[in-house]
């Protein structure tokens, strides 16, 4: 039994590391190759996770061998354009200035049902509102609306906006962050004074607390804090 625990401990861990290293993907992002040796890794996590009579360092040989792989396919796709055109393919333009490339559609077994559902989740029902859709490796739809349909921006109107960056996370699930008061420059007191406007009495009674770019602070309690300050309230 106990063995049975160790093995499958290991393995997990062995996995975990492995699809860490093979970097950042959610599955449906993944590119054809890095799809089957996903599938492979977990069958043999999965064989002398089963059967105690297969050597563990089997598996562990193996696993390590397509990460291997996978690795040195990455580094040798991202200095040969002709190789990674091999192994990832490439990008078919579906729709072209408005038009329906058929010969692209036949050559990427992709038909215009798919084509349709796919425009529809991304909130596009005509699909002459279209004027370029790439359909790209990792089988994601890229969509380029015509001019007259794209939403205005700032730019299209002439109007300076200001610059902006990432919000400074103060407070997440009752927790200072010291690191983005420093990045923001405030201090803990300044911080404290301002839950204290929403009716916190300590940061453990902040939800989620937050700075943007513009200056205006935003502060949600968590329920029980909220709940007494609305009861203190009256």
């Amino acid at each position: 039994m106990l063995i049975t625990l160790a093995r499958t401990f290991l393995l997990y861990v062995l996995v975990v590391t492995t699809m860490r290293l093979m970097g950042k993907r959610q599955i449906a992002q993944l590119e054809p190759f890095e799809l089957v040796i996903t599938i492979m890794i977990a069958e043999l996590a999965v064989i002398p996770m089963q059967d105690r009579n297969i050597p563990l360092i089997n598996g562990i040989i193996a696993i390590l061998t397509l990460l291997f792989i996978q690795v040195s396919f990455s580094v040798l796709s991202l200095r040969s354009m002709n190789f990674r055109s091999f192994l990832d393919g490439r990008y078919s333009v579906i729709v072209a200035n408005g038009v329906i490339q058929e010969k692209e559609l036949r050559k990427a077994r992709y038909n215009l049902e798919e084509l349709l559902e796919q425009l529809r989740l991304k909130n596009i029902f005509d699909l002459g509102d279209v004027e370029f859709a790439i359909l790209e490796t990792s089988g994601e739809l890229s969509v380029l609306l015509k001019s007259q349909n794209r939403p205005a921006t700032p730019g299209d109107l002439q109007v300076n906006v200001p610059d902006e960056s990432l919000p400074n996370i103060l407070i997440l699930d009752g927790r200072v962050r010291s690191s983005e008061l420093r990045r923001a420059k405030l201090s803990e007191g300044w911080l404290r004074s301002e839950i204290e406007k929403y009716g916190a009495k300590d940061t453990h009674d902040v939800l989620f607390a937050a700075r943007d770019t513009r200056g205006n602070f935003h502060c949600q309690l968590k329920d029980k804090a909220r709940h007494r300050a609305k009861v203190q309230g009256g």
